[in-house]
């Protein structure tokens, strides 16, 4: 491995000079956070990609006998990294999305009628290349590893030639920054405010039958934007409206996908493993006694401590399938978090993760998170299916990294706008118990769709 440390640049002065390279990964700690926001990555030009395709994985366009998890798993074995603990976690490695209907190679859950955009259940672009950013300590590094090069010393020899390209890109004089309008057209939505609350109250019924506890439940938006569109000036506006600490851009050809979500999926540090989910949401306030107020009613509402209770059980049993015994613990429940514009309940579930188990078998034990499904979870899934109706796919699916060093970092791809061609798509939605009320699960979806609203330059869309 090739280790190189720059003069400290910003993560996004960076992305701009990496911008135009092909299959761009920006994993970005945009919120500034103590714990959860330290680290910072960019990746370009990977020397592979892992898809799944209608549960058919391929690398490099070569399709893989098999289990697609297990294709994963065999693919990461063959580019073994030791982990360096006084780098950034990310020391080079498979990064990218796993879509929510990737569930589909996991559990038999019925597909949704509309396949949306028809993304692949995932893809992952392996990267012998990572700019690494400590925010914390302000510091910054090329990691090299060579890699797919298996001869020791010409992957040396890779590995310090491909430092030497990345340098040269980062140190190339910036052009002066162009705005380029980022707005979208009209909005458009597959449920009307009626339709939503029906489709709650039927939820609502389903858990009084005893059919299920709790479902998560979404609304998709979708707008033509214009060709002048330009996603790294509208990742730009997001990111300062609605920051983050687990946002990202992803750059592949004609798609984008930008995220300011908040939630961690999973994390595993060594054989550590964390994951938080948010259940429970209030808007906030411009006022600050009115932000307060609402903010202590959130901690005391009892429907979403409930609500984040149930998901907390779920994960911790979840968790149990591939950790040690006993050692899954809940370390925080529902803690209040507030991002821009919204106060969240957050809890903290950490575990050990059992020998003989990797990253991929944590993944698998887990998703898609059961703070975007409800529970219990195959069912939920189903439920989902049928009433939206539209795959979610990148949406309520993971976004994040396995590094060749076996660490791994997710979010829960909330907050998430996909931008393919000339189409720009996301979903809010919300967890829905007994004590749901309608009208007040709608307004929770279009409050945290607002800040997405605002990234393109729209306002509240009351009309659906």
């Amino acid at each position: 491995m090739h280790i190189r440390e720059l003069q400290w640049i910003e993560p996004v002065t960076a992305l701009r000079c990496l911008a135009r390279r092909p299959e761009l990964t920006f994993l970005d700690s945009a919120a500034s956070h103590e714990l959860l926001g330290r680290y910072s990555y960019l990746a370009c030009e990977p020397f592979g990609t892992y898809l799944v395709t209608d549960g058919q994985a391929s690398w490099n366009g070569t399709a893989l006998a098999g289990d697609p998890w297990q294709s994963l798993r065999d693919l990461l074995a063959r580019y073994k990294e030791a982990h360096c603990p006084d780098l950034p976690p990310f020391q080079g490695g498979a990064s990218g999305f796993l879509a929510y209907d990737l569930n589909r190679t996991l559990e038999r859950v019925p597909s949704p009628s509309n396949f949306g955009l028809r993304l692949p259940q995932s893809m992952l672009h392996f990267y012998d290349v990572v700019v690494s950013f400590d925010h914390r300590e302000g510091r910054c590094w090329i990691v090299s590893t060579g890699w797919p090069e298996q001869d020791p010393t010409r992957r040396t020899e890779r590995a310090r030639r491909r430092a030497d390209e990345f340098a040269a890109l980062l140190a190339k004089p910036k052009s002066p920054r162009i705005i380029i309008p980022s707005t979208a057209g009209a909005w458009h939505c597959n449920f009307s405010r009626q339709r939503f609350m029906a489709a709650v109250q039927r939820v609502i019924d389903l858990i009084m039958a005893g059919d299920i506890f709790q479902a998560n439940i979404a609304q998709r938006f979708s707008a033509r934007v214009s060709p002048l569109f330009d996603p790294l000036t509208f990742y730009c506006q997001l990111r300062s409206l609605n920051p983050a600490p687990f946002a990202a851009l992803l750059r592949y050809g004609k798609l984008t996908i930008a995220s300011s979500s908040p939630e961690r999926f999973l994390r595993l540090d060594g054989r550590q493993v964390e994951t938080r989910p948010i259940k429970g949401t209030i808007a906030r306030a411009a006022d600050s006694a009115e932000d307060a107020r609402r903010a202590k009613l959130l901690l005391a509402s009892e429907k979403d401590r409930a609500e984040n209770i149930m998901i907390v059980d779920l994960l911790r049993n979840d968790l149990s399938r591939v950790c040690t015994d006993n050692s899954v613990e809940v370390a925080a429940l529902c803690d209040l978090e507030s991002y821009a514009s919204v106060h969240h309940l957050v809890s903290t579930v950490r575990g050990a993760l059992s020998a003989g188990q990797d990253a991929v078998s944590l993944l698998r034990a887990c998703f898609p998170g059961g703070s975007v499904t409800g529970a219990p979870k195959v069912r939920a899934m189903a439920i989902i299916a049928d009433i939206e109706k539209v795959a979610r796919e990148v949406y309520c699916g993971a976004i994040g990294f396995i590094g060749f060093n076996g660490h791994m970092d997710t979010n829960i791809a909330i907050r998430t706008i996909v931008i393919d061609d000339d189409l720009a798509v996301f979903q809010a939605g919300g967890g829905i118990t007994a004590m749901s009320d309608p009208e007040a699960e709608y307004e929770e979806t279009i409050a945290k769709a607002q800040r997405l609203f605002d990234a393109f330059g729209s306002d509240r869309c009351d009309a659906f």
